[in-house]
């Protein structure tokens, strides 16, 4: 077993290596224009992790000059490389905000947005971040409408629409599993409204009249006979749309249902 003076003693040894280490005295060197030109010899080498550090410590001292708006972008992309696109976001944002001339700004905007899109998460977590990422697509979208990237940024859209929409169904579905079928039946509607182009329809109709079925035999008797007709008009409304689907057969059991306890 290795004892515990020992172990400290390497932890020291080691913390006094690192802080002598070439790139920790670079890092105290008070030679800004030094730091500038190894912060591009290691962002040039695919070091973005001390390029960054490098460009952060330098760019007050740069403000206002030509090199400003080069440490700005460098330091956006950075992030980007390592793959924390949450900073990166934000910096290539107040980029196009900030140098909204530059030959980079349509770049660090596309990106900003494309950030925003890797960050979004899968659809059984909560969406905030999905729908900022597709307002932030829209943003580019309308601010370079003839941009070769627009196409790219509408499949996104579409991606990240599918993720919403999947939330919607999981919630109106659970709903339905905790026997709130009114509550089910309105997130379902809500499902059609929002999304008119839904690969999904014949799902959501069919899960409509589940629910209205099971909302009408679970009411009280004076309002079975207004919940049965209303459910018996969503099979209706299934069996047009989707006269032999994966749904019919089950949907079939269902209305014979109704009838038998509407007569």
């Amino acid at each position: 077993m290795i004892r515990k003076p020992v172990i400290y003693f390497v932890l020291i040894l080691s913390t006094l290596v690192m802080s002598c280490s070439p790139f920790q005295k670079l890092l105290k060197n008070p030679d800004v224009e030094l730091k500038y030109t190894k912060a591009l010899e290691y962002y040039e080498k695919g070091n973005y992790t001390a390029a960054q550090q490098l460009f952060e410590q330098v760019q007050a001292f740069f403000k206002g000059t030509d090199k400003s708006e080069k440490i700005a972008y460098y330091t956006a992309n950075c992030y980007y490389k390592q793959k924390d696109y949450i900073l990166a976001g934000y910096y290539f944002r107040a980029f196009s905000t900030n140098y909204s001339t530059s030959i980079y700004s349509e770049e660090a905007l596309y990106l900003s947005a494309y950030c925003s899109y890797l960050d979004s998460p899968r659809s059984s977590l909560d969406q905030t971040s999905t729908r900022e990422a597709i307002s932030a697509l829209q943003v580019f979208i309308n601010q370079y409408p003839k941009s070769g990237r627009v196409p790219e940024c509408n499949k996104f859209i579409d991606e990240l629409r599918s993720k919403l929409e999947k939330k919607d169904i999981e919630i109106a579905m659970l709903y339905f599993k905790m026997s709130d079928f009114k509550a089910s039946i309105v997130s379902l509607n809500n499902v059609l409204k929002d999304y008119p182009d839904t690969k999904s329809k014949e799902l959501i109709l069919y899960s409509i009249l589940q629910a209205k079925y099971q909302y009408a035999i679970n009411s009280v008797y004076g309002k079975q006979t207004e919940r049965f007709a209303d459910a018996m008009d969503s099979y209706d409304e299934l069996h047009a749309g989707f006269p032999v689907g994966e749904f019919s057969e089950r949907a079939l059991i269902i209305k014979n249902n109704i009838l038998e306890e509407t007569n």
